[in-house]
């Protein structure tokens, strides 16, 4: 089995919400031969803080498009994945033109990754029923792909609908990778139904395992035959044979992230540390 990548969760909040932090944190990466750079998102996050919430309420997060664009300015082989934007938040028709944008500055090195969201106080306040989360999400990136992929683009469902329209240019990659996050089998049987890979958040080898036996279960039952691209930030420090653990595991890109509070220094000595070189 071939060793996985290393790709580098930002965490496009803290320190690396500074964009010259991020610049430079971006620089380093790619001359250490990181594969990827990847930023989450939350538009909102619930005051005062309550689970699920991931962050305090008065951390800065920048929103992912807008960093991964600047970053892309800044260097020229690193891959930029969105890991992940909660999609059905988000107008499909303005964010497929934001993704085809953000692939065509970067010269065809962009990964979408979506997922449904969790957070029900954030999808509240942005208009989406969390009941309706999941068949939004499926809706939306249909859409999104008619209009980066279509002669003639339409599409008609329940939550968006359009004929008669087109949008250009299109994607650099033909088709534009998808990722699909989330840990639950609805995001199993979305990931082998509509995209080329799966990302999943903080998982041990043992529970990768556990979510790639569940993700080849989907797509033997969805007749899927083509592999499909398993990364996973994992949640232990790596070594030469964590990462042969992981990679035994079924993972093909291994996202680490640093703390969410380290300086920028410490982001550096991070990214150095987990250098490819260093732990495959």
């Amino acid at each position: 089995m071939s060793a996985p990548t290393i790709g580098l969760f930002l965490h496009n909040a803290a320190v690396q919400s500074d964009p010259a932090v991020a610049v430079r944190v971006a620089r380093h990466a790619e001359e250490l031969g990181y594969d990827s750079l990847w930023a989450g998102e939350h538009v909102v996050v619930p005051r005062p803080r309550v689970a699920p919430s991931p962050m305090e309420p008065d951390e800065p997060i920048l929103d992912p498009l807008v960093l991964l664009a600047h970053l892309a300015a800044h260097t020229s082989r690193v891959r930029l994945g969105t890991g992940v934007i909660v999609l059905p938040q988000r107008n499909p028709l303005v964010l497929a033109k934001q993704l085809v944008s953000l692939d065509v500055v970067s010269g065809g090195r962009l990964v979408v990754g979506i997922g449904a969201g969790y957070l029900e106080p954030e999808l509240t306040a942005i208009g989406v029923p969390m009941a309706e989360r999941g068949s939004r999400t499926d809706e939306y990136l249909a859409a999104m792909r008619a209009l980066w992929t279509s002669e003639a683009p339409a599409y008609t469902g329940r939550h968006v609908r359009f004929a008669r329209v087109d949008a250009h240019p299109r994607p650099v990659q033909r088709p534009l990778p998808v990722v699909i996050g989330g840990r639950a089998p609805a995001a199993h049987r979305r990931a082998v139904r509509d995209a080329d890979g799966w990302y999943g958040y903080m998982h041990s080898p043992e529970s990768t395992a556990e979510q790639v036996a569940a993700l080849r279960k989907a797509a033997a039952d969805a007749g899927r035959d083509r592999p499909l691209h398993v990364s996973v930030t994992p949640e232990r420090r790596l070594d030469p044979a964590t990462v042969r653990a992981y990679a035994d595991a079924g993972a093909d890109r291994l996202i680490v992230a640093p703390r969410p509070d380290a300086n920028a220094d410490a982001l550096l000595r991070f990214l150095e540390r987990n250098a490819p070189a260093e732990i495959v």
